[in-house]
């Protein structure tokens, strides 16, 4: 029998009342998840591909654990919908892909995972043999749960995730992106943030300067682009600064081509053999803005200069120069510390070396004193003619 759900965070007005028991096997993934949208699967793709996305990138294991070790939580319903005679999971989709792997452990194989990880007991299994489920009558009635639940609340998705799940909310349910913000109790802007990074991909690849299928990485690091449009660096190489958060297509037109460079110098191109420059967000993305905002260091860029190098050209010359001798000083500190067992007095090559090493830092410091003294006898001449009456 059908028994009451007491499920706290839904308004219960917008949906069935009641949880039902539903077959494993009955109950189907939502390609449409914002987290396996990521992916870019289609209502064609296969259950078991699904299943290993989910279970590489999003934690299925831990999941099954849980459940081999406490059993499914049936105070936490599934919530699904109705759709082209299929029963579409849109909130459990990692605790379905878990389920289905433990009641066919031969998944393993597919998925490349020891298949000991899938073994139950008869009382577990058993207990999964049925799930709760609560049925929505429509995408829009159960939004608001989910949104706070994975964007501001306990079981955040990641940031490319929450920002598909809000353009699906804006786009499709027509809801402003201030209300959904203040639905989930977002104060930080983190929606309209979102939804604008998720615009300038989805903009790039319609102007045909960037494909995600492209990309260098196995995955989309989405964080890196949202990271970047928080500064103004970024903004104003692709001329979005000012423009509102939740305006479609926010690059301007005459700005196609840094949008292009932007993305590919982020995420990297196979076809095009470009690597990523982001390597890590700090301190590779501040790199990148200094960058950005050079011109010589971008035309420095665009001739294949590593990022750190670019970056040194964006900088102010007399930080550099202080920098590159800190470096330096430290660089012989630091061989001066192993000269006694690195150098054995036989390598004809590593003197040279230091010689080599000696010759340039005398000629530098020749340099810079001749510059010192000269302009420290100019001081002297221009205080000598000031005092003149």
């Amino acid at each position: 029998m059908a028994e009451k759900a007491s499920y706290k965070y839904l308004d219960m007005s917008l949906l069935n009342p009641h949880i039902e028991n539903i077959a494993p096997i009955n109950l189907n993934f939502d390609f449409r998840n914002p987290r396996i949208a990521e992916f870019m699967p289609t209502d064609e793709t296969p259950e078991k591909e699904i299943i290993k996305i989910l279970w590489n990138v999003m934690g299925v294991e831990e999941i099954v654990l849980s459940i081999k070790a406490s059993g499914f939580f049936t105070h936490e319903p599934l919530i699904a919908i109705k759709e082209g005679g299929k029963n579409i999971v849109l909130e459990g989709n990692r605790r379905l892909a878990a389920v289905k792997c433990i009641l066919e452990p031969q998944i393993a194989d597919f998925v490349g995972i020891n298949k000991n990880i899938l073994t139950a007991t008869k009382e577990v299994i058993d207990s999964i043999q049925q799930l709760p489920v609560i049925f929505v009558n429509d995408r829009k009635d159960a939004w608001k749960f989910i949104g706070f639940k994975h964007i501001n609340g306990p079981a955040k998705w990641g940031s490319y995730a929450k920002a598909e799940y809000i353009s699906q909310i804006k786009n499709e349910f027509h809801i402003p992106l201030e209300e959904i913000a203040s639905q989930i109790g977002d104060t930080h802007r983190t929606v309209q943030k979102l939804y604008q990074g998720l615009q300038v991909i989805e903009q790039a690849e319609k102007l045909g300067v960037f494909d995600r299928r492209d990309i260098q990485a196995n995955r989309l690091y989405f964080s890196h682009l949202y990271t970047g449009l928080t500064y103004e660096g970024y903004r104003n190489y692709i001329g979005i600064n000012g423009v509102p958060e939740d305006q479609d297509d926010p690059v301007p037109q005459d700005k196609k081509e840094e949008l292009g460079e932007m993305l590919t110098w982020i995420y990297g191109s196979k076809a095009k053999e470009i690597p990523a420059l982001i390597q890590t967000q700090n301190p590779d993305i501040r790199r990148l803005e200094a960058v950005l905002g050079s011109r010589e260091a971008i035309y420095a860029l665009k001739d294949g200069v590593p990022l750190y190098q670019a970056y040194e050209i964006s900088q102010p010359k007399d930080e550099t120069f202080e920098q590159s001798l800190l470096d330096a000083k430290r660089a012989l500190q630091k061989a001066q510390s192993y000269q006694s067992e690195g150098f054995n007095g036989k390598d004809e090559s590593l003197l040279k070396q230091a010689a080599s090493v000696a010759k340039i830092a005398e000629e530098l410091y020749d340099v810079m004193e001749k510059k010192y003294l000269s302009l420290k006898d100019e001081g002297k001449k221009k205080r000598l003619f000031d005092t003149e009456d």
